[in-house]
């Protein structure tokens, strides 16, 4: 059974990531992966460039909206050396209250027409702008929602002595236009 059963998605097995040279990067996965196991399996795993970890933040929250425990294990591998803090465990429980739907809504073919359901395979663009590289080793990336009219931002860190990049902070677990099925004035 699938972590994500309750959460209306079909999930199989990862495929590799797709990157166009434009400072745009598109990812595609045939599955979210289901355990921390299947994320450190994903080639996106190695954490060489912010694009990457930026994509596999947008599965550990999908995760995180299913089996929490399982998403928390997630993105503290991508958190690096800096596990989650209190405060962010509070506020990640706090939006999946209400908001399990909003992670989903980064991946391709989510709308709230319907009810944020991604096309299969999953496929997430994340983008840079000219100031998404403030300074070294800093990355503020973005990535477009079907349920938000502007970008959401994703920051990460470079660890030198192991050259890959961790999810410093996440701007993306905000409010997206209510799912249809939901909207008591759809």
């Amino acid at each position: 059974m699938s972590i994500f059963d309750n959460l209306k998605n079909n999930i199989s097995t990862p495929s590799n990531s797709q990157q166009p040279a434009s400072g745009s990067y598109t990812f595609t996965f045939n599955a979210l992966p289901e355990s921390l196991a299947e994320m450190q399996a994903l080639p996106e795993a190695s954490l060489d460039t912010p694009y990457k970890t930026a994509a596999l933040t947008v599965c550990a929250l999908c995760a995180y909206a299913a089996a929490p425990e399982i998403g928390k294990e997630m993105l503290n591998f991508l958190k690096g050396p800096v596990p989650l803090s209190g405060y962010e465990i509070s506020f990640l429980n706090d939006r999946f209250r209400d908001g399990k739907h909003v992670p989903f809504s980064y991946f391709a073919g989510a709308t709230p027409e319907n009810d944020y359901t991604p096309s299969v395979p999953f496929s997430v663009t994340v983008f840079s702008n000219p100031y998404s590289f403030p300074e070294d080793g800093r990355a503020t990336l973005h990535l477009n929602s079907g349920g938000a009219d502007s970008p959401r931002q994703i920051k990460l860190r470079l660890k030198p002595s192991e050259g890959k990049w961790y999810l410093e902070e996440q701007m993306i677990m905000v409010g997206v236009r209510t799912p249809k099925s939901a909207d008591p004035w759809a």
